[in-house]
């Protein structure tokens, strides 16, 4: 798949052009509270086309048409952000269009078609939100941060025609976006997508892949599921047989793989390109059996089982008795926080049948403390509430619904100050089959359908739970039966946009008949961008062209 857009942020606007920056008009007043469901027409309205759902969208008459002439303008001051955001830009555009897509710092205003980048807007923005202001003469893109920025860079590229996704030129295409002024920031600030590569090793392409995918979706947030019981996917520099022979093989027995610590900085950084943390996940002290396998001397009895190729959880742990253990956590845990530049390192903690409520609490609080010893916070499942969590640390809920002993976690984990990552099963867990004829997946939290997977709303899912307790969504994705990236996309998309639609629109807007009609809208961008998606039948995907 095509490289996608980075972000950055600029300053000064130029008639007749397109403008991406952070300074500019006040916002507007008036807002559009979600897409219209009702139009029958072939071409989907802006507000149909953009997902997630913007806070505000006014549509205007007319369109702004780029040519060959169209260049991207950063102006004269453009910080170095601002000049990246412009670059990735030009070379995403450049591929479909066939236009040179010129970056220059400043030029004449009467340039037809011209693009220009600027950095500034009102603080109450945030972190996140932006700006658009598209007239007949130039697209104004305004931010406070370069995060903003590529944020609303996403807009303007849903806004454009579905070819823009191709990664050929689309030769007589035209290339006109409507006039509209979107003002946009998100409902949480932790909106993401979760990939188990420790069932089922994917490949550093393929992940990658799987990051362009959530790009469009504003989805900020990358869990990488490094290590289970059955394989373990990063090379360890003080323990080497971790990932040379625990993580040999895979699900099912077939060979494995792990990524070298350079593969791993590779994929930190393709993240962070495209504005998304990635956060690593080791899990302990149970899902172990691929280190355990891989070194005696961690099991309580110093006899290392054979390394596992099934499916079933909670039968292994760490042993809380032996000092080797917490050499082995403060080894591990270092080296993966020296090579991780983000806020978090998930430890897991979930499961962990085999370990007595005493011994979980002394291996999760010491994974704790080593963790922030190097500077980094704890993410975990809502079963790090039984320890000691931090305030600040974050728990990811999976309960389903009637799951008391869970609910009563994540309010204990509230109550003790965690933020908590609302990831339902039941809801959000991207490896559910559709329907009882789904050929991929699991159902031992249900079938869980497009329908299903958006129906729910963070804030009131676990009640005695309060909004402001609550720091995002995320869907994860485990690969027990996904094999590769293919089937991967297929369980995903849809689903995904919905769970990254909760995370960023507000609550107003999620009104599932105009989300149903939004979905038919990506299915051309999609097509053009070659991701695999089921076609679920609640949708109507050939309403535009899909």
């Amino acid at each position: 798949m095509r490289t996608r857009l980075t972000a950055l942020v600029a300053s000064t606007a130029v008639a007749g052009g397109l403008l991406l920056g952070t300074a500019g008009p006040p916002a507007l007043a008036s807002t559009v509270a979600g897409p219209s469901s009702t139009s029958a027409t072939a071409q989907p309205s802006p507000a149909q086309r953009v997902l997630p759902t913007p806070t505000s969208l006014v549509t205007r008459t007319g369109t702004l048409t780029f040519s060959r002439a169209s260049v991207i303008d950063v102006g004269a001051h453009a910080r170095p952000d601002t000049l990246q955001v412009a670059q990735d830009l030009a070379a995403f555009l450049r591929t479909p269009t066939g236009y040179p897509w010129r970056v220059v710092r400043g030029g004449s205003t009467g340039d037809a078609g011209r693009v220009v980048l600027a950095v500034g807007g009102p603080s109450g923005l945030g972190t996140e939100g932006y700006r658009l202001d598209v007239d007949g003469t130039s697209a104004r893109l305004t931010a406070p941060t370069a995060d903003g920025l590529f944020h609303g860079v996403q807009t303007l590229r849903q806004l454009m025609p579905p070819s823009v996704e191709a990664a050929t030129v689309q030769a007589g295409a035209t290339w006109s976006v409507p006039q509209v002024l979107v003002t946009d920031t998100p409902r949480y600030p932790l909106r993401g997508a979760m990939l188990d590569v420790a069932r089922h090793f994917m490949t550093v392409g393929e992940v990658e892949r799987y990051l362009d995918a959530m790009v469009p979706l504003k989805l900020n947030t990358f869990v990488l599921h490094l290590a289970d019981d059955q394989g373990w996917r990063l090379a360890i520099r003080s323990w080497p047989r971790l990932a040379t022979y625990g993580g040999a093989i895979e699900t099912g027995g077939t060979p494995g793989g792990y990524y070298t610590q350079a593969q791993f900085r590779q994929l930190v950084a393709y993240a962070a390109a495209r504005h998304i943390t990635l956060v690593p996940q080791i899990d302990l002290p149970g899902h172990t059996n691929a280190a355990l396998a891989s070194y005696a001397q961690l099991n309580c009895d110093g006899v290392a089982p054979p390394r596992y190729t099934g499916t079933d959880v909670g039968f292994s742990s760490l042993c809380a008795s032996k000092p080797v253990t917490y050499r082995f956590l403060d080894d591990v845990l270092s080296e993966i926080s020296a090579l991780t530049p983000g806020r978090y390192v998930s430890i897991g903690g979930d499961e962990a049948h085999s370990t007595t409520a005493a011994d979980y609490t002394k291996m999760v609080d010491a994974a704790q403390r080593i963790l922030h010893r190097n500077g980094k916070q704890m993410w975990g499942w809502h079963q790090t509430a039984a320890a000691d969590p931090a305030r600040g640390s974050v728990a990811a809920y999976w309960g389903t619904a009637g799951s008391d002993a869970d609910i009563a976690l994540a309010q204990e984990a509230a109550a003790k100050g965690e933020r908590l990552v609302m990831a339902p099963a039941d809801h959000a867990y991207l490896d559910m089959k559709y329907d009882a004829s789904t050929p991929y997946g699991q159902d031992w939290a249900g079938l869980v359908s497009v329908t299903d997977s958006y129906t729910w709303d963070p804030a009131t899912l676990v009640p005695g739970v309060p909004d402001s307790s609550i720091a995002g969504v995320l869907a994860p994705v485990w690969t027990e039966t996904l094999p590769s990236i293919g089937p991967v996309e297929y369980m995903a998309f849809p689903r995904l946009a919905g769970i990254a639609q909760l995370g960023w629109s507000t609550q107003r807007s999620h009104d599932l008949e105009a989300y149903l009609v939004q979905l038919a809208a990506q299915a051309p961008r999609w097509e053009a961008a070659g991701v695999r998606f089921y076609r679920a039948p609640e949708v109507a995907w050939r309403r535009f062209g899909g």
